[in-house]
């Protein structure tokens, strides 16, 4: 990652959306981590094995999400851990890519698309990448379902393209450019702002 990229990352640990703070990990919450963690489906997607130990949750806390990009996603009113987002910047092609993880117990309500929309923004207001992309497996819709919320473009799709698990998985492959976020942003501002000539 490009020292710019670390220098903006390092001044920007903390972001916030209307009901969650996106923020650095710490070992209090192993215990948050590892109830995500260690659900056979919340993890079923993941490279990584299911949690069998709290052990293991704060392992990946002290030498994964410690690490720069990575944010807890947190409930604002509850100051619960309910999850993971992880960016990763091609600093030479000036674009982002993201993966998340969301407690069972918290899917459908929002939540991810708030999260994508803030780490959208941030991206390309304070970060300025030029284009933010994503994957997911076809079978789990959900995910791409948040993407499209957020006006990311669907680009194509890979059929068997990764082996997780010992299954093959299609995959599916989304994009947003900068520009394009910029004019969606502004129509929308512009139907709450109306020009008054």
């Amino acid at each position: 990652m490009a020292r710019k990229y670390n220098l903006i990352l390092s001044q920007n640990k903390t972001l916030y959306t209307s009901r969650l703070k996106l923020r650095q990990f710490n070992m209090e919450d192993r215990k948050d981590v590892f109830e995500f963690a260690s659900d056979e489906e919340t993890t079923k997607y993941v490279t990584w094995e299911t949690h069998k130990t709290m052990d293991q949750s704060a392992n990946i806390i002290l030498n994964y999400y410690s690490r720069g990009g990575i944010y807890a996603i947190e409930l604002r009113e509850s100051k619960k851990c309910i999850g993971c987002v992880d960016i990763s910047i091609d600093e030479e092609n000036d674009k982002l890519t993201f993966g998340y993880i969301l407690n069972r117990n918290y899917w459908n309500k929002g939540y991810m698309t708030e999260v994508l929309n803030e780490i959208l923004k941030f991206s390309f207001e304070v970060l300025k990448i030029n284009r933010v992309e994503a994957e997911h497996y076809v079978v789990n819709g959900a995910s791409g379902r948040v993407m499209q919320k957020c006006k990311m473009k669907h680009e194509g799709r890979g059929i068997q393209e990764v082996k997780v698990k010992g299954k093959y998985y299609d995959v599916d492959h989304y994009a947003i450019l900068k520009s394009d976020w910029l004019e969606i942003n502004q129509n929308e501002f512009d139907k709450i702002i109306p020009n008054s000539d």
